[in-house]
């Protein structure tokens, strides 16, 4: 059940999202459903969602915001819909818009995969009509590109070139054409975020090989060490501590190669 405040926000904002609000200790780690399934069948896992899961949620390198974008994330790289309705609203009410929540899904359908992304769709269709929010005004594919870096982007496209043109050209146009001159320039997501729900569905599907590049691209989008380092521990309880552990000599890594630059 919806709290008067919360029907209030729908009511007067229904068309754009409602504003931020505090997200109370009930709202943050489970549904109740769910709660009441772990209480039941896993009791110690229910003692140890109060002991941490709250605690984690309250951390201060992350805002809830930035923390409902890598859950998000994460979520829709494993496809985990069961839990996502709950996140989802979590998210809005943690401050991410409707047209965020729309560019992570078509952000990850290139990271994460076309069905995960569709499943993820169909989801989120369902929490935006309970909330009353209003599809329509949703960007569409006809968007003004945020600036192009030609400096930067011409350094990419020759590198993967000269390294993988000839073993596979399409996936090198794509990579051009689609991404990163079209995808990574879409303004209803900014860069920093568009590399935060990327390095967290990488970290999450295991795909170290690719977190470098995004890290270091999320970095100089603003994403600052120590946001980066919390963003591990937030996919720990999301993602598991096997992929954690993977991805952290990575992250060392980086970090390293950028303070002796």
């Amino acid at each position: 059940m919806k709290t008067v405040t919360a029907m209030l926000c729908i009511a007067m904002l229904g068309l754009a999202g409602c504003a931020p609000k505090d997200t109370s200790r009930s709202s943050l780690p489970m549904t109740d459903k769910t709660q009441q399934a772990v209480a039941e069948v896993a009791p110690a896992m229910a003692a140890y969602s109060d002991k941490f899961i709250q605690d984690l949620w309250n951390r201060p390198a992350l805002s809830h915001r930035d923390r409902s974008l890598v859950t998000l994330a994460a979520l829709i790289s494993r496809k985990d819909t069961a839990e996502l309705p709950h996140y989802l609203n979590v998210a809005l009410d943690s401050g991410v818009t409707p047209t965020e929540i729309s560019e992570t899904i078509t952000h990850l359908a290139f990271y994460a995969g076309w069905p995960n992304a569709s499943s993820a769709a169909v989801v989120t269709r369902d929490v935006f009509q309970q909330r009353h929010i209003d599809t329509s005004s949703l960007p569409g594919a006809d968007v003004a590109f945020l600036p192009l870096d030609e400096v930067t982007e011409n350094k990419r496209a020759t590198m993967v070139e000269a390294n993988f043109g000839k073993v596979s050209p399409g996936v090198v146009q794509y990579t051009t054409d689609a991404l990163f001159r079209n995808l990574w320039l879409r303004p209803g997501l900014a860069p920093r975020d568009r590399s935060l729900v990327t390095v967290s569905a990488l970290v999450t599907a295991g795909q170290v090989a690719q977190v470098p590049y995004h890290l270091n691209k999320a970095m100089d989008n603003g994403l600052t060490e120590t946001q980066a380092s919390e963003v591990l521990t937030q996919l720990a309880f999301v993602a598991g501590w096997p992929n954690i552990f993977s991805a952290l000599p990575v992250f060392k890594d980086v970090f390293a190669s950028r303070h002796a630059a």
